[in-house]
């Protein structure tokens, strides 16, 4: 049971707001074949006797595990071999959940292939429609669980087998002050499909069904925002004003979306007994709200000497007092930049992991050799990149846009970190493997780093290797600075929210407010920019999403640091954390490296390793 909101799609673990290069920049040939996944591993296909089937299945199982189970959990609990009967129930139940699991997120892809497509909406809303009845009939469950006796339970769960599911038991448990009465929680379930997962959809295919008209070509969202980093600054211009353009002339729908979706949570968050605005985030994460405040309080003190001071260093190498918000992740000037096909991409990140552990680049090669990757670009096609795990008793996916820049390479790092992670905790099963969010981007994160130390390694050129560590600031400002700055734009919103609507001039001064101050006064945040909001699907699909980056990002540097001290059982203990799944606690997995998030210290090991890579850019200079 999870209160907090769902994540788009079921469970994607996605890039922090990358955009894939320019259509128009690298041509086919220039990328070589370009795989696409095999869907046909979940079902043959949406109109299969196959899925078919799965759906009459599910909704059976689901009916008799009720008749079986419901209203009488106490009764089983209290007898005699009561912790056996428990974890035979749990295994029946994650068996379930992992049916459920497989159906959604086959449908969830498909969607995903091409959103503007009315048979994969509709596709996607109907099995949306029977997995929520089927598991309306699961929702006692939970609830049931956590009306046992908790002394009674806490002796249970020190009982094999019944200890093998302690982890889930005690996470649901921490849940408890939050739940409602059955009749409530089953109302919220059941209405959440024609609420909140509605405006999600609408946001989704009204997003991949806009243009941006520029320079004679009508784009989509992604290649517009990709132009931001053409060489072109007039292209940049061109790109910026369109999507100010179009962004503007939906403003009013963007703005009824974001107001609809903070008060449907606010709603939720008064009948639980949430407090704080991101509580029911703190709680899915499993992460201490006194943690995520040491982060944002580190990472904001931390502006001057990161995003100002580069964006300063970078203004300057533009030859510019100021950089215009569209010139923020240009390339550098003077600096040749070339296509890099797809199997020079996968070679890079597979050679990357393999230099740190052959286990971890094989299970990655695997995605590439067995058909788990989506990597062209179509008109339709979900934007960004994102990696979905499906259920352990299936494997994991992994989509992006793929055309050939450097970022597409990091980018393709990133997901399969994600991927490997995904592989790494699935034994543990359906209920366990999901991980904490503060802790799912720690693979993908790591993937980036190990492939980028390897491409900056091999880069002799220095303008080309003065380039490359730019762009690696520039992606560690947008995961850490960034997505603290959206952290606190979505804490503004969603407070002022509950003292009534917003109007769109309202959400354009918060968001210029939090930009110009985790920016700086090198970047010039001019006409339009204030619209930028509107576009950051996290902000619709999964309220406070963003601080995991800057989590995930400092987090990963301390382990690397420890890394590059030559611990001889760092690739042991790194393997350890990735399998635990969901099963353990942030500070319990850090301890064998010596780290501890609750230490202020933590975030400031983080923090330095972008200020040592500014230094070193600065020294470029002379």
């Amino acid at each position: 049971m999870n209160f907090s909101p769902e994540m788009p799609v079921s469970s994607f673990r996605c890039s922090p707001f990358r955009a894939a290069a320019n259509e128009s920049a690298a041509s086919k040939e220039d990328l070589g074949q370009l795989p696409e996944w095999r869907l046909d591993h979940l079902y043959p296909g949406m109109d299969s006797r196959e899925f078919a089937d799965a759906l009459s299945a599910m909704d059976k199982e689901a009916k008799d595990f009720a008749a079986a189970c419901k209203g009488k959990l106490a009764a089983i609990a209290a007898a005699a071999d009561g912790a056996q009967r428990l974890f035979d129930i749990l295994k029946t139940y994650e068996a379930i959940e992992d049916r459920i699991g497989r159906i959604i997120s086959y449908a969830g892809l498909i969607y995903s292939t091409d959103t503007t497509n009315p048979a994969h909406g509709k596709f996607y809303g109907d099995t949306q429609e029977k997995v929520t009845n089927a598991s309306t009939e699961l929702l006692f469950f939970a609830l049931e669980l956590n009306r046992i006796d908790d002394a009674l339970l806490d002796r249970l769960m020190q009982q094999p087998p019944l200890s093998h599911f302690a982890p889930w038991l005690i996470d649901l448990r921490r849940e408890k002050p939050y739940q409602l009465d059955d009749r409530i929680e089953q109302l919220f379930h059941e209405k959440a499909m024609t609420g909140r997962s509605a405006w999600n959809r609408l946001f989704d295919e009204t997003m991949a069904s806009l243009k941006f008209e520029i320079d004679g070509e009508s784009l989509t969202l992604e290649p517009a925002l990709t132009l931001f980093q053409d060489k072109d600054e007039k292209k940049r211009k061109s790109a910026a004003e369109a999507v100010v353009k179009t962004l503007r002339e939906n403003g009013r729908l963007f703005t009824l979306i974001t107001n609809t979706l903070a008060k449907d949570k606010e709603i939720a968050d008064r009948w639980r007994g949430f407090k704080d605005v991101a509580d029911s985030r703190h709680l899915a994460n499993r992460v201490e709200a006194e943690v995520v405040d040491a982060m944002v309080a580190a990472v904001e003190a931390a502006h001057p000497r990161i995003s100002h001071r580069y964006y300063a260093l970078k203004a300057k190498w533009f030859g510019k007092p100021k950089l215009e918000f569209w010139d923020r992740n240009a390339p550098l000037p003077k600096v040749p930049q070339r296509t890099i096909g797809w199997d020079e991409a996968r070679d890079c990140v597979l050679d990357a992991y393999r230099g740190f552990s052959p286990k971890m680049a094989d299970i990655a090669r695997r995605f590439f050799d067995e058909g788990w990757i989506d990597a062209p670009t179509r008109p339709g096609k979900a934007p960004g990149a994102f990696a979905h795990p499906t259920v352990p008793s299936a494997h994991p996916y992994v989509l992006v846009n793929y055309l050939g820049k450097p970022r597409d390479v990091m980018t393709l790092a990133h997901e399969l970190g994600h991927g490997v992670h995904q592989v790494l905790a699935g034994p543990n099963g359906a209920l366990m493997a999901p991980t904490p969010l503060t802790l799912a981007e720690t693979a993908s994160v790591f993937g980036e780093m190990l492939t980028f130390r390897k491409l900056l390694a091999e880069t002799k050129d220095i303008a080309q290797r003065k380039a490359l560590l730019a762009g690696k600031v520039e992606d560690m400002i947008n995961t850490v600075v960034r997505q603290i700055a959206f952290y606190s734009f979505e804490r503004r919103v969603h407070t002022e929210r509950r003292n009534g609507e917003l109007t769109t001039e309202r959400l354009n001064e918060i968001w210029l407010d939090v930009q110009a101050k985790s920016l700086g006064p090198a970047i010039r945040l001019g006409e339009g920019y204030e619209t930028f909001w509107s576009y950051i699907p996290h902000f619709i699909h999964s309220p406070f999403y963003v601080y995991a980056y800057s989590f995930g990002d400092c987090l990963v540097n301390s382990l690397y640091g420890v890394y590059q001290k030559a611990d001889p059982k760092f690739v042991d203990n790194y393997f350890a954390l990735l399998a635990a799944g969901g099963t353990k606690h942030h500070s319990e997995l850090l301890a064998p490296f010596g780290l501890d998030a609750r230490d202020p210290g933590f975030w400031q090991i983080g923090l330095s390793v972008i200020d040592g890579m500014i230094t070193e850019l600065e020294a470029m200079e002379g």
